[in-house]
């Protein structure tokens, strides 16, 4: 295929991704809007009005990047995790295979897709987010590096697991006792310096302290963790998980059964 050949076939798939998340809008993009008023009313103006202060700011503008970056993970990750493996269960996904698209194609489509979702959502939040508090930008460049690819990993991450995924079971295992348990404690509700010694080493380990931080630090230009390194590692993990992705659509894993 030539490269006019590949874009066609690439934005095909970008656009049968969009349209797939817009046309059921009201399960795609409303109910993380509702979940994040509710956040923002509950733990920002209820819970926020008895701590005060956080990182320098208010607990209300502390707790926005990291419910942004929330609402980005969650359904960057659920688009493509439930579109994947909704053409393996229709057993379409074998007419994607044998098609000349080259396997990268596939695979970028996909994530494209995931990615759209993430910041649409995230871009309904952060509206949401301004009739309850201000923000400011600290730095333009890092906040939309780092939302970008937070975005491509787990969206990656929702490949990789629509790939090995047996039944609609497995879909929902990984958000439910990974995504989840890791979200709550990176930092979203909470600074590190509030830990104890032993608690703030043990959660260097989670990465998306890391997104988190690094996030939090474009907007409001504070961070529990160096920066530079947060957004190192977010850059190799999206290598690393694109390699690994790409392997499983060479080999075939999980849809040649």
């Amino acid at each position: 295929m030539n490269s006019s050949q590949l874009w066609v076939a690439f934005s095909t798939l970008v656009y049968k991704e969009i349209r797939r998340f817009m046309r059921i809008w009201a399960q795609t993009l409303l109910p993380p809007a509702i979940t994040m008023v509710l956040y923002f009313v509950i733990f920002g103006n209820l819970v926020g009005s008895l701590i005060g202060l956080m990182g320098g700011v208010s607990y209300m503008q502390f707790i926005v990047p990291g419910l942004i970056m929330m609402a980005v993970i969650t359904n960057s990750y659920s688009n493509v995790v439930s579109s994947f493996y909704s053409i393996k269960f229709q057993r379409s996904v074998e007419e994607l295979i044998v098609s000349p698209m080259p396997n990268h194609i596939i695979l970028s489509g996909y994530v494209a897709g995931g990615v759209a979702r993430g910041l649409v959502v995230g871009l309904i939040v952060t509206l949401l987010s301004l009739f309850f508090t201000h923000l400011s930008l600290h730095s333009i460049g890092i906040t939309v590096f780092t939302v970008v690819v937070t975005a491509v990993l787990f969206s990656l991450g929702g490949f990789i697991n629509a790939v090995y995924a047996r039944s609609f079971d497995d879909v929902s295992i990984v958000p439910t006792f990974v995504l989840t348990p890791l979200t709550y404690l990176g930092g979203v509700f909470y600074s590190m310096d509030q830990l104890s010694p032993f608690w703030q080493k043990l959660s260097l380990l989670n990465p998306i302290v890391y997104m988190v931080n690094a996030f939090r630090y474009g907007i409001l230009g504070h961070s529990d963790v160096n920066v530079w390194v947060s957004l190192l590692s977010i850059a190799g993990f999206c290598v690393v998980f694109y390699v690994f992705a790409w392997q499983l659509l060479e080999r075939g894993t999980g849809m040649r059964e």
